[in-house]
């Protein structure tokens, strides 16, 4: 059963500068207990498309498209019903917690208003349910624990903590933006696995939104890549790892330590992702793509059909097999302009 439905989605910013074209044309779909990776590097508008389905953009941002949650459209939806659906069919874990946690108040009252807002629960029933979260997300003493402060939580617990208040009124979609970035490796996979397990045991799907694509390999039942804004690429994880289709996401590939090229340099994509204020003509990876031609630089090429559920934007998808190519392909792009 499809539970997310997004179809067209375009975010527009307007600002002294010009206009701002953050999202165009973003389509995907989420099932029930599905997980979503969603991949690409900063200001591809992956956190932007989170926060169009969270209703957290900003006044300038002018919204196109349509987001269904189980049949319900949020784009366009008042204040409030965007309000009752978030932290109760909608949770959201972000980057830092500490800009997200109340430094002034214990981190078990924070997470017993969460349940209270959405829930006619006494206040001591709240409080219960707020240790149990703790509890969930395998914090040791979550009594004792729920009446510190976030600044008394080493960083791995304050992740823990966003997680526990994501799934305290289990939510159908947990969004995920990229929840492990300022933790070390070790913390990662802990709070990699809290989530998994939280959400197994919810029920809820998760849109984890991340740089990292050993997270997406381990969790991600299916990948959507994204450049320019717009998605470039979106298979199984599986298929995708085993077949990229798109440059970019043959770069991204290449660009991971493998550990059976020990030894062996990583293959950097030259240049940077484009400003969404002054995007190329054409094809938006363009300027950066070892198999651009000129075809590329007139229109932006439509999604096309690789394989069956394997949907890639590039007019020369049939010459990529795999990402052992990426050296190939991104090297002699390296040594002729060096030449």
């Amino acid at each position: 059963m499809t539970l997310l439905e997004v179809d067209g989605l375009s975010v527009d910013f307007h600002t002294e500068d010009g206009l701002v074209r953050a999202v165009r044309e973003v389509s995907l779909s989420l099932g029930a207990g599905e997980v979503l990776g969603v991949v690409g590097e900063s200001g591809c508008g992956k956190s932007v498309t989170a926060q169009a389905v969270m209703g957290l953009l900003p006044r300038n941002a002018t919204v196109r498209g349509s987001i269904l949650l189980d049949g319900t459209e949020l784009v366009g939806g008042g204040a409030d019903d965007l309000r009752k659906l978030r932290g109760s069919r909608l949770a959201m874990i972000f980057q830092d917690p500490m800009t997200s946690l109340n430094p002034v108040y214990p981190v078990g009252w924070q997470l017993a208003e969460a349940y209270r807002a959405h829930n006619k629960a006494r206040r001591r029933e709240a409080n219960r349910k707020a240790v149990e979260a703790l509890e969930r997300v395998g914090i040791p003493e979550p009594g004792r624990r729920a009446r510190q402060y976030p600044h008394e939580f080493s960083g791995g617990m304050r992740q823990r903590a966003m997680i526990a208040m994501a799934i305290i009124n289990g939510p159908e979609l947990i969004i995920a933006d990229e929840p492990t970035t300022a933790l070390d490796v070790t913390v990662q996979a802990q709070i990699l696995e809290t989530l998994t397990e939280a959400a197994t045991e919810a029920g809820a799907a998760v849109m984890m939104i991340t740089h990292d694509l050993g997270v997406v390999a381990g969790m991600a039942n299916r990948v959507l890549v994204m450049y320019g804004g717009t998605v470039v690429e979106s298979a199984g994880v599986d298929e995708l790892f085993a077949h990229p289709r798109m440059p970019y996401t043959v770069g991204l590939l290449g660009s991971v330590p493998n550990p059976e090229q020990v030894g062996q340099r990583l293959t950097p994509i030259a240049g940077a992702p484009p400003s969404p204020l002054h995007l190329p003509p054409g094809c938006s990876f363009g300027p950066r793509c070892p198999l651009v031609q000129d075809r590329c630089r007139e229109d932006e090429p439509e999604l096309a059909a690789a394989a069956k559920g394997h949907l890639t934007r590039c007019v020369r998808w049939s010459e990529l097999s795999g990402d052992e190519l990426a050296g190939r392909i991104f090297d002699r792009q390296l040594t002729e302009e060096a030449s």
